[in-house]
């Protein structure tokens, strides 16, 4: 099956395998970030997320420790433990992200939109208050509640 390819903020995820291929709803998301990138702390109230760093250099915060990872790194973010990542290296990086039950998976669907072509989407402007607060209810819809800000 050939993945589905999204822009999920100023990312790029590729939908590597669906939580609806199998029956134990594991999803597998590619994700490609531009340098600097770092979503808001957050919590997975229903998941752990698995991280696996395939390029680049990111730092992340997992329960409030510092960690470093570089390319073979894996890393896990238990169900509710707050957590962020960023991505460090000049030239961005490239990351799977492991969950199960479908939560993050259907986050990254609702908030994504089709990538007209490979890569990073186009820089854009700092979220407005309004694309913030849609992002905090949609998220909080799949189980997902921002905690804090991004990592600096």
């Amino acid at each position: 099956m050939n993945p589905q390819h999204l822009w999920f903020l100023a990312t790029s995820v590729s939908i590597r395998l669906s939580c609806d291929q199998g029956h134990d709803g594991v999803s597998i998301l590619e994700h490609l970030v531009p340098h600097g990138d770092s979503p808001p702390l957050h919590i997975h109230r229903n998941e752990d997320e698995i991280f696996h760093i395939l390029e680049g250099t990111f730092r992340f915060e997992i329960n409030g420790q510092p960690l470093t990872a570089h390319p073979g790194t894996i890393l896990i973010a238990p169900k509710g433990t707050p957590h962020s990542y960023r991505a460090e290296s000049p030239e961005g990086g490239r990351f799977l992200t492991t969950t199960i039950h479908g939560d993050f998976e259907r986050f990254v669907r609702a908030m994504g939109q089709p990538a007209p072509h490979p890569g990073l989407p186009n820089p854009t402007a700092p979220p407005s208050p309004e694309a913030i607060q849609h992002l905090v209810t949609t998220a909080a819809h799949f189980g997902i509640d921002i905690v804090g800000p991004p990592l600096l």
